[in-house]
């Protein structure tokens, strides 16, 4: 491979040469068993003599870091000798932001278990790949590459069209494709939103407890944001603080509890930013997956002022690792949107775009979203069945008609940190309702996922669950 050497420096010019080679043999940059440039052609690329590239070489060669090979060329050496401990470069000299500190990554959520009860991932087993494979095949092979440069940052125009079509049939939001902005799954809608309505000091509402990367998201920006109690009716529109200007919502399926906002509930919150002059983000994150009842009208079907910004994602119906959702926002908005798209990644992968838009003109998006229904409300039955009967009179089960998840209720004194590590250390994942609160400690409870977890470990899970309580 090309391998770029610097002779800035002081020292002979062989030394130079030896010092940057051993230095990448060491740190990995030159992999074991690759193969380094002949001595005449780097001694060409640096204008140097064979010669000294050649000393260089034999000294590597001597300390067992290179190894020459008659006919073939000099590698480095399958084995070469341990590294002493090297320095991190850099030292740390420019600190993050201090608000950084505070948002870190959850290094555990994705270490497998064998009772996996997370909540929010679905069922990858379950997912049509060998479909899937043919419309990206399809995709490619008919790829026109005198056009492909960079694409639209709204978003493939198919891909557009079938989302506006999927939402108005299955949702009712009625909007054209012009409106539906394509993003790189519901976390960019969210940061799209923010770039464009949030600077320093504004003041956000989240539910209380709700979805913490959308509280972390705001909180990034350097947003003044507030937790708003959530109860059986959705969120509390009188708790809102004065001055909002944005508040968040999961109206169809509150997360993590479960419940709808209720009608009136609904028409309150439009009614609070008409007068509060606020836009309100509709996050629908997974009521594809409905088991009972009739889904109430959107925010967005009630909105007769433009204030609302529905987002939606494929991360639940499809797979997390396509990176796919889309965000409907009013025409007043959408320029700034655009531009804040191109700014931030250009435009979404146009393969899986174009994948996508014929996955669902073909029928396979629906097909696939109606028997993973189908195979998510037998966990959920199961599962409930399984409460009721083993955890009878120890927990209440939070009402809940869509989404991957459940929330229940533990009664007495449980402590519930405790119980969720005696869990993980019988090989089973449940989730602890206290990381979904931002600005109280709340009610002590689990949230039990049903999305990852085949119907045949259920009930050794559960019974697993019911010892460690």
């Amino acid at each position: 491979m090309e391998f770029h050497v610097s002779l800035a420096g002081r020292g002979d010019l062989s030394a130079r040469i030896y010092r940057q080679l051993h230095e990448a043999v060491l740190d990995g940059r030159l992999r074991s068993g690759e193969r380094l440039p002949p001595t005449r052609e780097l001694a060409r690329q640096l204008a140097v003599s064979r010669n000294t590239v050649a000393l260089a070489y034999e000294r590597l060669t001597a300390e067992g870091f290179l190894v020459g090979r008659v006919g073939a060329g000099t590698f480095v050496c399958a084995t070469p000798p341990a590294p002493a401990s090297l320095p991190l470069a850099g030292g740390g000299v420019v600190p993050p932001r201090p608000v950084w500190h505070e948002l870190a990554t959850d290094a555990d959520a994705n270490v497998p278990v064998p009772y996996d009860f997370s909540v929010g991932v679905p069922d990858a087993r379950g997912f049509p790949i060998e479909a899937w494979r043919r419309q990206v095949a399809r995709q490619l092979r008919d790829l026109d590459l005198t056009e492909a440069n960079y694409g639209d940052p709204a978003g493939e125009p198919s891909l557009r069209a079938e989302v506006a079509r999927h939402i108005g049939l299955s949702r009712s939001v009625r909007v054209p494709p012009a409106q539906v902005l394509i993003t790189s799954g519901a976390q960019q809608a969210l940061d799209l939103i923010a770039r464009v309505l949030v600077e320093p000091g504004t003041r956000v509402a989240v539910e209380e407890p709700g979805y913490p990367p959308a509280r972390e998201l705001f909180t990034s920006f350097g947003a003044q944001v507030s937790g708003v109690p959530v109860d059986a009716k959705g969120i509390d529109v009188q708790a809102i603080p004065a001055g909002t200007r944005l508040v968040y919502t999961t109206p169809s399926h509150q997360f993590p509890l479960g419940p709808p906002m209720s009608l009136g509930r609904r028409t309150a919150l439009l009614d609070w930013a008409r007068r509060a002059d606020a836009a309100v983000i509709e996050d629908d994150y997974d009521t594809e997956f409905r088991f009972a009842d009739r889904p109430l009208e959107p925010l967005h079907g009630l909105d007769r002022g433009d204030r609302v910004l529905y987002v939606g994602s494929f991360s639940k119906t499809m797979l997390p690792m396509l990176r796919l959702g889309f965000l409907v926002a009013p025409p007043s908005l959408m320029p700034a949107l655009l531009a804040a798209k191109r700014l931030s990644d250009r435009q979404t992968d146009v393969t899986t775009q174009g994948a996508m838009a014929r996955f669902m003109a073909d029928g396979l998006f629906v097909r696939h979203v109606r028997r993973s229904t189908r195979e998510y409300a037998a966990r959920r039955a199961l599962i409930l069945t399984v409460l009721r009967r083993d955890f009878a009179g120890r927990l209440e089960i939070v009402p809940s008609t869509a989404g991957l998840h459940l929330a229940v209720w533990p009664r007495g004194d449980v402590d519930v940190p405790a119980l969720v590590k005696r869990a993980a250390a019988a090989g089973v994942r449940v989730e602890n309702m206290a990381g979904y609160y931002g600005f109280s400690t709340g009610r002590p409870g689990l949230a039990i996922g049903y999305g990852g977890i085949a119907q045949d470990r259920i009930e050794d899970g559960l019974r697993l669950l019911d010892e460690a309580w």
